[in-house]
């Protein structure tokens, strides 16, 4: 046995204990994690601090370091807190100072710096032997009542002091300021908040315990940053205040400005919290290094201190918008601040809500209102025994002082006083320790008037004890207190809606003119492209194309809108306009196979463009044999790779056009016979998205409509032939009929004409683009048609070759305004340039005109007195009304 015994001891006579190493280890992280959890990184969810904040508030107040005091060595306090309280480095001590004095850090910073306490910029702060610090006012608040056992108190880390577990906190400091940290598998990450606001929810709180949410919301919407910026959309906050844990997306607050040189600069005022300037305009940089921001010719901080300033400088022709969307995208201009909201409740890590975290914080301050209250009562009642006593002394003054003569000493005098007078030890002492100029007649007044203050001090206090709603009322009371000493206006503006940049954010919106040709390559080019011309012009070379192919669609819509596309078997595809690719002025285009997944025989027939789905709009169909069908948009609000079924179709019938269509507006379709038919669309019930319809037109024998379109009160129907004669006719002069007639004649139908390959309706303002099968296109005004009644041949519109024929038809709003802003003064040779490829305008003042020598008639030089009467804005005919284009109605030609 003594052999065993001496194995179990060490060299040194220790115990030796045997102990699994997997369980020794286990139980040592434990212990470390828990030291961190408790002891480091989480703050207590009644004052919201982490230890270290706590010794330093604690050892600044003890050491009378307080907002009436000078300033002190930032280095003094630093080793009163490492060498009483905290025994952690210096640096990370003077590190949590520095940061409870940044205003930038800090929505109510507790200490008050001076000197260089760092900089949002990323600037340290300076070294603590050269800064100096005291407590704020505010700090005073979360130490306040501190002497009054409001709070346990604890042994320090050597037991020599006593340090408080906790701070009575008078405001809810753990919203206020937040909190940030890593603990040992897990993490708190709680944002700062208005002190009015927070102050005001929890005043509801006091109120009604069971406040719902909403209440607490319409006064504290959210998080208030002191960096300020936007918080984008609300749901992120509701999570997070529900759950304890939800995502914000935080986006710099900035505003453009203009250059002396009438260039754009977008200027930043308010950045996401903790957000770094330095490093953000080094990301800039990075970004223009590598052509990904090719807008910004400069970026520089101008911050001083009136306050932030950065500004970043745009190249001539840039849109403000579109390079401030992917700076959102690519830099922290825009970043995300994930909420969780974890403190210690009695020692645990819990995730809370906004509720139970202002429970637990009105919970705490019961506690501190009740020993307070306790404590001044204990105080209130020990001065009144001793008043008591010396009005005693006062009422037998010859007698107390007979007594205190005759006694030898101290002890007799009391032994003999107490018997006498029936006092206690403590009124004894007060008596004897009384001045002889307490005798006198005012001093006894002063000594009654305070013991009757006293008494109703006792009896309030009293009722504070009993009384849980009176020990509310008078939190709420000492909250408001703070909240009109210490509440400043909400930085942070919080967005009603929320949404992922997506990528028209980062694309400029702006009309496109987008051309399908018959063999099927489509393309986009700035409408700006397309000059307009006198009527009878022969237009310029637009399209490139290949032997036998030619332009069969051509409409205008903005790079933002949704392209529905609707082809000749009544299916529809859904595309952005910025899908589509960009091609240049003789580019044919890219395959629209390579876009949409077309079948066999399978062509574009129609194309809206639209940025919503309203219910109270229809998409009204129309085919080649004169069905007709009327489905609800929002039926459409949805896209398949392989297309939707739009309208159901007989294999002899194809699908020749699509229109918006509203309630009790008016249709006119027309067939090649010449004829045109005018109904209301209430006469087609709405149907299904799979569906057939109902007959609207009756073309004769030989014959097939050629389009539809919705005609709005005076306008007028235009329509072409395929060699380029056409016509305006008011549609009032086309009677109302019921669907499925064959209607009117609206042309005189001849050989030489050719039969009607285009209708549209215009009116007042809109401008014309014809297109031809050898891809001629040519922009008019619609006055420049002549209007006729119904029964008349027409004008000729657009001079075509013998071989060439008219195909496509589209609408344009005219806008002379825009047309002046477009081309700028002394770039006329540049707009001759548009279309030709030989430089067809002559040199110098442009007033030359360019000859085709290929022969093919595409080219149309631009003369200097035209140009001059669009800059100069010039408006004979009093339409300009009309500035903008439409982009929410379709375009596309009536083709062959």
């Amino acid at each position: 046995m003594a052999q065993d015994k001496t194995q179990e001891l060490d060299l040194s006579g220790s115990t030796i204990k045997p102990a699994e190493m997997a369980v020794e280890m286990r139980q040592s992280f434990l212990e470390y994690a828990m030291s961190v959890i408790v002891s480091r990184a989480l703050p207590d969810i009644r004052d919201g601090l982490k230890p270290v904040h706590r010794r330093i508030l604690y050892a600044m107040h003890e050491s009378g370091i307080t907002p009436s005091r000078p300033h002190k060595k930032s280095a003094w306090t630093v080793g009163e807190v490492i060498g009483k309280y905290h025994p952690h480095g210096d640096s990370a001590v003077y590190d949590t100072m520095v940061r409870l004095a940044q205003d930038f850090s800090m929505r109510v910073p507790l200490i008050d710096g001076h000197g260089n306490f760092g900089s949002p910029d990323g600037d340290s702060a300076a070294a603590m032997r050269y800064t100096e610090a005291r407590l704020q006012k505010s700090a005073m608040e979360l130490l306040r009542d501190l002497d009054k056992e409001t709070v346990d108190f604890q042994p320090n880390y050597d037991e020599s002091l006593q340090e408080p577990a906790v701070l009575p906190a008078r405001f809810p400091n753990l919203l206020v300021n937040g909190s940030t940290g890593i603990a040992v598998g897990m993490a708190t990450n709680i944002p700062p908040h208005n002190l009015g606001e927070v102050i005001d929810a929890t005043c509801i709180m006091l109120d009604d315990e069971e406040a719902p949410l909403d209440d607490l919301m319409a006064v504290l919407p959210g998080p208030d940053f002191p960096t300020g910026a936007l918080i984008m959309g609300k749901q992120g906050i509701r999570d997070a205040y529900e759950t304890g844990r939800g995502s914000l997306v935080l986006r710099a607050k900035a505003h453009l400005e203009k250059t002396s040189t009438g260039r754009d600069r977008i200027v930043v005022n308010e950045f996401p919290y903790m957000v770094n300037k330095a490093k953000l305009e080094e990301k800039i940089d990075e970004l223009v290094r590598d052509k990904k921001l090719t807008e910004i010719s400069d970026a520089h901080d101008e911050s001083d201190r009136k306050g932030v300033r950065f500004v970043v400088e745009l190249k001539q022709g840039a849109i403000p918008q579109v390079v401030l969307n992917k700076l959102y995208k690519h830099t922290q201009m825009q970043t995300g601040f994930g909420v969780i909201m974890l403190a210690l409740v009695d020692g645990v890590p819990r995730t809370l809500g906004l509720r139970d975290v202002l429970r637990y914080y009105i919970k705490h301050q019961e506690e501190v209102i009740v020993r307070r209250t306790a404590y001044d009562l204990r105080k209130a009642e020990e001065r009144a025994h001793i008043l008591r006593g010396l009005i005693i002394a006062l009422d037998h003054i010859d007698e107390v002082i007979a007594i205190i003569r005759s006694s030898r000493d101290d002890n007799e005098a009391r032994a003999r006083l107490m018997e006498r007078f029936g006092l206690t030890q403590t009124q004894t002492d007060a008596i004897l320790e009384m001045r002889l100029r307490r005798l006198t007649g005012l001093e006894r007044e002063k000594i009654e008037t305070e013991l009757a203050d006293l008494c109703a001090r006792i009896e309030y206090y009293q009722r504070v004890l009993a009384d849980n709603a009176l020990q509310r009322q008078v939190i709420k009371e000492e909250l408001l207190e703070i909240r009109q000493r210490f509440s400043t206006p909400r930085r942070t503006e919080i967005t009603t809606e929320a949404r992922d940049l997506e990528v028209e954010d980062l694309i400029a919106e702006e009309d496109m003119v987008v051309t399908i040709t018959r063999s099927g390559y489509v393309k986009r080019l700035p409408v700006a492209t397309y000059r307009q011309q006198k009527r009878g012009g022969k237009g310029l070379q637009g399209v490139n194309l290949k032997e036998n192919d030619f332009v069969e669609h051509l409409f205008i819509a903005s790079t933002h809108d949704y392209m529905l596309f609707f082809s000749t078997r009544g299916k529809c595809y859904r595309l952005k306009v910025h899908e589509l690719p960009m091609g240049s002025r003789h580019a044919r285009g890219t395959a629209i196979v390579n876009l949409l997944p077309f079948e066999a025989n399978e062509a574009i027939a129609a194309v809206i463009a639209t940025k919503e789905f309203p219910d109270n709009e229809y998409l009204l169909f129309a085919t080649s044999e004169g069905m007709v069908k009327k489905t609800a948009m929002s039926a459409y609000n949805r896209s398949r790779r392989e297309g939707l079924i739009a309208i159901n179709l007989r294999d002899s019938d194809a699908l020749i056009a699509v229109r918006r269509v509203k309630q009790n507006e008016r249709v006119i379709m027309v067939s090649s016979a010449g004829k045109a038919i005018s109904w209301d669309e209430d006469e087609a019930r709405p149907m299904g998205r799979d569906t057939m319809g109902v007959k609207g037109m009756t073309a004769p024998t030989g014959a097939r409509v050629i389009g539809m379109e919705i005609a709005p009160e005076g306008s007028e129907l235009f329509v072409v032939t395929e060699r380029g004669f056409g016509k305006r006719t008011p549609i009032s002069d086309y009677p109302l009929h019921h669907r499925g007639g064959q209607g009117v004649y609206t042309i005189q139908m001849t050989d030489k004409k050719g039969p009607i390959v285009g209708m549209k309706v215009v009116s007042v303002g809109q401008e014309l683009m014809l297109v031809s099968e050898e891809g001629v296109v040519i922009r008019v005004k619609s006055t420049d048609v002549s209007q006729q009644g119904r029964s008349t041949q027409g004008v000729k519109v657009m001079n075509v070759s013998d071989t060439d024929r008219v195909t496509a038809v589209a609408r344009v709003a005219s806008s002379r305004k825009k047309a002046a802003k477009a081309w700028p003064e002394g770039q006329a040779d540049a707009q001759g340039s548009l279309f030709g490829d030989d430089g067809a305008v002559g040199g110098g003042g442009g007033a030359g005109a360019g000859n085709d020598d290929d022969g093919d008639g595409a080219i149309e030089a631009f003369y200097e007195d035209d140009l001059d009467e669009e800059l100069e804005g010039n408006d004979d005919e009093g339409d300009d009304a009309e500035d903008e284009p439409s982009t929410s109605q379709a375009f596309e030609g009536g083709g062959n």
